[in-house]
C-alpha cells in the first residue's frame, strides 16, 4: 500500500501534468507494488484537491466495459472515476483542444438518477427503477501519461488508468432523454461520423449484455468505499464502440437513430 505522502505527491503530479498539458511517467514504473485500491485512492485524492480549488461532482463513469479491454488490460471488472461539473459541454458546442494532451471520443449512454441507489446487492432491475432518464453521450477521454513509457515502451496499467480518474477528459450530452423501460437499451445503437465519414459504430449490449449492468456494478463497488449513487447524479454507462482520436478541426455527428443525435467540433 502506497503511504499517505506518496499518495498525495502523485496526485499533485496528476493536477501538474494536466495544467501543463504533458504527458508523465506512469506511476507504476516508480511504484511497481502499486495496487488498483492505491489508484483508487490516488484518484479520491486529486478529485479532493479539484474540489477544494472549487469544482462540483456530478456523477461518475464506468470505463473498461468490454471483455476485449478489460483482457488487454489483465483485469474481470470495470473500473470508475468522478466526472465533475467543468467537464461538461452541450451538443454543439466547439470543444477548445488545448484543454487535452491527447483526446479520443467514445460513444456511450448517460443515465440520470432519480433516486438514489446502493449496494451491497443491486441489480439491472435496481437500477432501471432508479433511473429518471437515459441520454446519448459522447466521452472525452484523455489521459495525463504516457500510453507507452518512451523509455520502455511498455504500456499504462491499470492501476495508472485508476489514478488518473479512469482518464476522463469531458463528456457531451444530446440527443432525446428517454425513460429507461421505454425502449430496449440494449439494442441503442450508434453511427459515429468525422467529417461526414462513418468511423465506428455499435450497439449498447456491448456494455457488459445490458448498459444498466455498469451502473449496477458502480453501485456495488462504491457500496464497498462507504459511497451511495445520489438522485439527480449523471453516469456514463460505458462505451460501445472503440474509441477514435481526434484533431483540431475535425467535427464529430454521432446518430443514435430514435434517440436522435449529438455533433460537437474541436477547436
Amino acid at each position: 500500500m502506497l503511504t499517505a505522502e506518496i499518495i498525495e505527491e502523485l496526485a499533485d503530479r496528476l493536477e501538474a501534468a494536466e495544467t501543463d498539458r504533458t504527458p508523465m511517467r506512469h506511476f507504476t514504473l516508480d511504484h511497481p507494488g502499486m495496487t488498483i485500491e492505491d489508484g483508487y485512492a490516488v484518484q479520491a485524492r486529486w478529485v479532493q484537491q479539484k474540489i477544494a480549488r472549487g469544482a462540483g461532482v456530478r456523477g461518475h463513469k464506468i470505463g473498461l466495459t468490454s471483455k476485449v479491454m478489460q483482457e488487454g488490460a489483465g483485469i474481470h471488472e470495470p473500473d470508475y472515476g468522478v466526472l465533475l461539473d467543468y467537464m461538461f459541454y452541450e451538443a454543439g458546442s466547439a470543444i477548445p483542444m488545448d484543454q487535452f494532451i491527447a483526446p479520443r471520443v467514445e460513444v456511450e449512454l448517460c443515465f440520470q438518477m432519480g433516486k438514489p441507489l446502493s449496494g451491497p446487492n443491486c441489480t439491472i432491475f435496481d437500477v432501471l427503477e432508479a433511473t429518471e432518464y437515459v441520454i446519448p453521450a459522447l466521452e472525452i477521454i484523455d489521459t495525463r501519461f504516457h500510453r507507452f513509457d518512451p523509455v520502455t515502451n511498455s504500456p499504462r496499467k491499470i492501476m495508472d488508468t485508476v489514478a488518473d480518474n479512469a482518464a476522463n477528459g469531458a463528456v457531451v450530452l444530446g440527443g432525446r432523454p428517454v425513460r429507461p423501460l421505454d425502449v430496449d437499451l440494449r439494442w441503442v445503437s450508434a453511427l459515429l461520423l468525422c467529417n461526414e465519414t462513418v468511423v465506428e459504430s455499435g450497439v449498447a449490449a456491448a456494455v457488459l449484455n445490458h448498459p444498466a449492468n455498469g451502473i449496477a456494478w458502480l453501485a456495488n463497488k462504491l457500496w464497498q468505499h462507504g459511497e451511495t449513487l445520489q438522485a439527480g447524479e449523471i453516469l456514463l454507462a460505458g462505451s460501445f464502440t472503440r474509441s477514435v482520436p481526434v484533431s483540431a478541426g475535425e467535427v464529430y455527428h454521432c446518430d443514435y437513430g430514435p434517440l436522435g443525435s449529438i455533433s460537437c467540433r474541436f477547436a
